[in-house]
């Protein structure tokens, strides 16, 4: 029963070390590309900071990201998840047995 414990955990840890290193990937190739399109905007068009469109969505997107990788989000958590699914769970076996 350990080992098979143990198991489940590493599991999950491994999981969420490749979330971690997703997201850090998401990061770097935001600050890349982002350099590149400020570096092209403010070469070949200063006069319209047309950037400023693109890091904005895609800056919201990689904060998502990290939020959600790094469990910043209190409701949509994993933990969350496993509560909502064992209380209808519940609830289910409770509804059956009363029929």
């Amino acid at each position: 029963m350990e080992k098979n414990n143990d198991f489940e955990r590493y599991q999950k840890a491994k999981k969420q070390v490749q979330e971690i290193k997703g997201f850090y990937s998401h990061l770097l190739s935001f600050v890349v590309v982002m350099i590149i399109i400020i570096y092209i905007n403010l070469k070949y068009t200063p006069e319209v900071l047309w950037f400023i469109w693109t890091l904005l969505g895609w800056g919201i997107g990689v904060l998502l990201h990290g939020m959600r990788v790094f469990n910043f989000f209190p409701f949509f958590n994993k933990d969350w998840e496993e509560k909502k699914i064992k209380q209808f769970m519940e609830e289910e076996k409770l509804n059956n047995k009363f029929k």
